[in-house]
């Protein structure tokens, strides 16, 4: 077994010492032990959660949020572009991470998003070598015939994986809402995609979903590859483990400093375990660099006033942060016409008894997903705005002289992906009912909720230790909407939501906007509904850019960290430069590539 007791770790050596179970951490520690002369270690502060129907068991959004089991319910700093609000940051805590909690949804970015990572100065990470590794991590299972006979699925098998560890599929949904919005955006000049996963997601399409259709159970790290391996006798893990820091060898001038082992609390006490080759820290994009930190590697002035003596001078640790946002509107649905089982069922205590009981003869609602997604660029909405938002950026941008080294270069792909009509900028999902908890809904009404998203934000954040206590949580400041463009995107993505109240068939689909309503009408009201109104979509990067160490970056194209020999980081804080993708297909391909860097070192 690899569940271990502290004393099976203490004073002992690892030949690996992965710190953090969750999403790219167990793939890495899943592939490292497949050589059986290695011996790896997993670190994981939370609990193990294995077998957790709070987990296992789809359309459950949120019901770990806000549970210390679960969840670590992080806080953002206040927003005071977002009207001085403070944002909660939920993220997995156990085995699995966010992907235990997460809403299941497996996105791959567009090919472009990818090469721009080899334009920052990245060799060997473009899309042809994401394809290969995520292949690695999924198995695509077809739809089932009680699907396709609702809704004619479209896939291409040639750019699915069809052998790896995640077990991924188009899950049952509410097909009435996909055919009622998909038909719209398409007559709105939104192109309909066969199979979005081969590098162009640039129109409108059904997702698949990380779910297991033979048990319709989500399939998530701890399941797909830490589980089956869980008989290696090379594999070990550890929970309830909340690593301090990362010790190093003695500081020499000029020379590179190397990770001995790993200091951790358990209980009351606090450990150190000893490492032979590498420590890869995978806790994610807040706890990667709090992390770092921690162990006296990052900005010397942010060392200084948490107490922490300086190792490694590395300013590029927690900067670079992105976030993904979005806004939400709601609408109610004709019902008198056409049935829609929207989920809002669910909140009939009667109805969730019966799904209950229909889930476990792998049946009824339960087994559901989030299925409508669509990508494009700003100039579909609105050409004419498109392109003065874009000039005024870029203007604003040649205008700054004092940007962080390597942040122009950035800026600059990106003022070029939103001039690219090839490139998508906007996102739009289709949430089949009411969205969580934002309002109640009325018994026997049926909603849906399309949201707008930014996926390539300018607004740039920072995580950062204010304490040398490793309990304490960092500072997390995302600087949301500091940047205008930011808010001017979701002001066109809202004016497009409302734009197809005008096209069949959702004209006669949707009954009327529940929110925000008929008072919002100005430009400026519907600003100020976005600010009270806006949400993390906690797709957090940026904070451990992979980037050149001239350009504020902390780790290199082999994901090591400068200034170390066999410190590496690998989780989705290192992506330099944000995707349009929710985030946990490219975390298990991080956690696939650090171990084949490992492997061919």
């Amino acid at each position: 077994m690899p569940f271990i007791e502290v004393v099976d770790a203490v004073d002992k050596s690892f030949d690996y010492v992965v710190i953090g179970g969750g999403t790219a951490g167990l793939a890495a520690a899943a592939r490292l032990s497949e050589d059986p002369s290695v011996t790896v270690l997993v670190l994981e502060a939370g609990e193990k959660n294995l077998g957790d129907p709070l987990i296992d068991v789809p359309l459950q959004f949120g019901q770990t949020f806000g549970n210390p089991q679960y969840d670590w319910a992080f806080k953002t700093a206040k927003q005071k572009n977002a009207n001085d609000k403070e944002f909660v940051w939920p993220r997995g805590k156990g085995l699995g991470g966010s992907s235990a909690m997460n809403f299941y949804a497996w996105i791959k970015p567009p090919a472009a998003d990818i090469d721009a990572f080899e334009k920052l100065g990245n060799p060997g990470w473009n899309w042809a070598d994401y394809e290969k590794h995520s292949k690695n991590s999924e198995n695509f299972h077809l739809p089932a015939k009680e699907q396709t006979d609702l809704y004619p699925h479209t896939f291409d098998l040639n750019v699915r994986g069809t052998s790896g560890p995640i077990q991924v599929t188009i899950p049952p949904h509410v097909h009435t809402i996909d055919k009622l919005y998909q038909e719209t955006v398409v007559k709105k000049g939104v192109k309909a995609i066969k199979d979005p996963y081969g590098g162009d997601i640039n129109g409108t399409w059904i997702a698949s979903a990380n779910l297991d259709p033979k048990t319709w159970t989500r399939s998530y790290a701890a399941t797909a590859y830490l589980v089956p391996n869980i008989g290696r006798p090379n594999l070990s893990v550890l929970t309830g483990a909340l690593v301090s820091r990362i010790t190093l060898d003695l500081a020499v001038a000029d020379r590179v400093r190397t990770a001995t082992g790993v200091e951790f609390f358990h209980g009351d006490r606090t450990y150190e375990v000893k490492v032979n080759k590498e420590v890869v820290l995978s806790a994610g994009a807040i706890k990667s660099p709090q992390i770092l930190e921690l162990s006296g590697i990052g900005d010397p002035q942010v060392l200084s006033k948490a107490g922490i003596d300086l190792e490694i001078s590395l300013p590029g640790v927690g900067e670079n942060v992105q976030e993904h946002i979005f806004s939400t509107l709601i609408y109610e649905l004709d019902t008198a016409n056409t049935t829609h089982e929207t989920w809002d069922l669910l909140a009939d205590p009667d109805y969730a008894t019966k799904a209950k009981a229909l889930y476990a003869d792998g049946m009824g609602m339960q087994r559901h997903g989030i299925t409508s997604f669509s990508y494009f660029p700003l100039s579909v909405i609105n050409s004419e705005a498109a392109h003065a938002l874009i000039d005024n950026l870029e203007t604003d941008v040649n205008a700054q002289k004092d940007l962080e080294p390597g942040l122009k270069e950035q800026l600059h792909l990106q003022i070029a992906a939103l001039r690219n009509d090839a490139i998508p900028d906007c996102e739009l999902v289709v949430f089949p009912s009411m969205f969580l908890g934002l309002l109640k809904p009325e018994p026997g009404k049926s909603y849906v909720s399309p949201i707008a998203m930014v996926n390539h934000p300018i607004s740039r954040g920072s995580i950062h230790v204010e304490t040398k206590d490793p309990a304490a949580h960092p500072k997390i400041d995302p600087h949301y909407l500091e940047n205008s463009i930011d808010l001017e995107i979701l002001v066109q993505q809202f004016k497009f939501i409302r734009s197809l109240k005008e096209v069949e068939p959702w004209k006669s689909g949707v009954l009327r906007e529940v929110s925000p309503g008929p008072t919002c009408v100005s430009d400026d009201d519907i600003r100020e509904f976005i600010k009270n109104n806006l949400s993390s979509t906690w797709h957090t990067v940026g904070s451990c850019s992979m980037l050149p160490l001239s350009k504020r970056g902390v780790v290199d194209p082999k994901l090591k960290v400068y200034g170390t020999t066999n410190l590496r980081v690998a989780d989705i804080s290192i992506i330099p430069l944000h995707i349009a993708a929710h985030t946990q297909a490219t975390a298990y391909v991080i956690g696939e590539k650090v171990a084949d860097f490992i492997k061919k070192h």
